[in-house]
């Protein structure tokens, strides 16, 4: 009762700050819920410009740092939300005025448990930079090497705590309430999300990220990550090494400073390339303010707080679509979708292929520059709902990211088109791990895997056959014969033996 209570006043309070910035939109569906909604809308509705999505996202800012996530979730389903609305919140602003720097020294010196000045010769008490769960301080450490700090908010593991449990607690109110809501499975989502916020709030996860995909682009000159320091690192603080540049989508300084436009977004679309398909791990965030063009043309990155990762399999379902959407091909579309098992295996083919001939055919006739793939997949992602298709969490992610490094992307070289520029890595890349030889080597990969695991696989046939054995009516009622265990090693030797021979050729 007390923690109804205590979340009922919450919503009642988040839904008062919708009403003033005439963002409250009450559902139809919203059970009984829709009655606290529809008070505070009466008592604060005020009249805002902008479209609904614009007015959403500036009523998000005001409520927290958990609800400026949650609006960047959102902006990755146009499937739910439309188009539109998911592309204002896609530009919502990760940003609050910044904490007190004096606030900034304590944690710094109770999270890696040093006085700052054994840590830093300098650190700058003003940050530059301050979102809804960190700021960051331009800094010098006591060797003479130039970092960038950023520190946790106070209280904010608190406040999203707090935020996370509300959200809970509206889902279940909704999955015991309303029967309609249930297919979208509102407890779970709210989980993952909460399993992605409480991630953020842990900036040693941010710190692996970055040193994860600095190791896969280790001497790439064209593409740079900062240096974690770990020795200044920790839940609440970490230390990267200073990154210098110009913002990408500084076209004209770009230019000033004797760079050529079109080559610095090849370099960025091939680093977002091989962040996807190559490694399968991918900033998610790559907006203006993470991208920073080098004196030498190389493009750098910062901030890793969201990373997405897609297995192997994905990969080559998804270079494969996009390739088969690039070359109109909708009927090998529509059979990437089907053999990924993204739309159940009942539905018609052919009728799918015609709704991805409808999405792909206004958005391809677009001049070249024009072409957003990401649009694309918004539009497949929402169409494809009503064929059955699950929802996949990571596209989902991916075309959110898309989204945004086409946004920046047009900013810097407006003539251009990032998808353009990465195709013919795409085409390479799928030709290399999808042929004939690629598949063979795959089949090794595989059938080696299987062998490693083969002992304790014949250990549990073993245990399972004399289980049988033992429970059988009575030794008389059977023939001689060997134990099923014993039969279980020959026939799977034998069948390494086979396996070792088909390797033996590959190799």
């Amino acid at each position: 009762m007390i923690r109804s209570l205590r979340n009922l006043l919450r919503l009642f309070h988040v839904a008062r700050i919708l009403a003033r910035h005439d963002a409250l939109f009450v559902p139809s569906d919203a059970g009984w819920l829709a009655l606290p909604m529809a008070i505070a809308r009466l008592l604060d509705r005020r009249r805002e410009p902008g479209r609904p999505g614009q007015r959403l996202a500036r009523a998000l800012e005001e409520a927290g740092p958990t609800f400026i996530k949650l609006g960047q979730a959102l902006s990755c389903r146009a499937d739910l939300i439309g188009e539109e609305m998911a592309a204002d919140l896609s530009d919502l602003q990760d940003r609050l005025p910044p904490f007190d720097g004096a606030a900034a020294r304590r944690i710094i010196e109770e999270d890696l448990g040093q006085p700052v000045e054994a840590l830093f010769s300098h650190l700058d008490p003003q940050p530059v930079a301050a979102a809804s769960i960190a700021q960051v301080h331009l800094a010098e450490t006591t060797d003479g090497r130039a970092v960038a700090v950023k520190v946790l908010r106070p209280g904010v593991k608190q406040a999203v705590a707090r935020d996370l449990e509300l959200f809970l607690w509206v889902a279940e109110v909704l999955e015991a309430t309303v029967p309609e809501a249930r297919r979208l499975k509102p407890v779970q989502t709210v989980q993952t999300f909460a399993d992605t916020v409480t991630f953020e709030m842990d900036l040693r996860f941010e710190a692996a990220a970055a040193s994860e995909i600095a190791d896969n682009f280790r001497g790439d000159r064209s593409f740079r990550v900062p240096a974690v320091d770990w020795t200044r690192t920790a839940e609440r603080v970490l230390t990267t090494e200073r990154i210098i540049g110009l913002p990408i989508d500084e076209r004209e300084a770009i230019i000033a400073a004797g760079l050529i436009p079109e080559k610095v977004l090849a370099a960025a679309a091939r680093a977002f390339f091989l962040q996807v398909f190559r490694d399968g791990v991918f900033h998610a965030d790559l907006h203006a303010g993470n991208l920073f063009v080098q004196a030498d043309g190389s493009v750098a990155a910062v901030d890793f707080g969201i990373v997405g990762r897609i297995d192997v399999r994905n990969r080559r379902f998804l270079g494969e679509l996009l390739m088969a959407f690039l070359n109109r091909n909708y009927r090998r579309a529509a059979e990437v979708h089907f053999a990924a098992g993204w739309v159940p295996a009942d539905r018609s083919i052919g009728t799918f292929a015609q709704a991805c001939r409808s999405i792909g055919e206004p958005i391809l006739d677009k001049p070249v520059h024009e072409i957003s793939i990401a649009q694309l997949l918004g539009q497949l992602f929402r169409v494809t709902a009503t064929f059955g298709m699950e929802t996949q969490p990571d596209l989902l992610l991916l075309q959110k990211s898309m989204l945004v490094a086409e946004g920046t992307s047009r900013a810097l070289c407006p003539e251009a088109n990032f998808w353009m520029l990465a195709r013919p890595l795409i085409e390479d890349w799928i030709a290399e791990t999808m042929g004939p030889e690629a598949q063979l080597r795959e089949a090794a990969r595989a059938v080696r895997e299987a062998l490693v695991h083969m002992p304790e696989t014949v250990r549990r046939l073993d245990k399972a056959s004399r289980a049988l054995a033992a429970s059988a009516p009575s030794p008389s009622a059977t023939p001689d014969r060997r134990s099923g265990g014993e039969a279980a090693v020959i026939w799977l030797l034998s069948a390494a033996v086979i396996v070792l021979m088909v390797l033996h050729i590959l190799d």
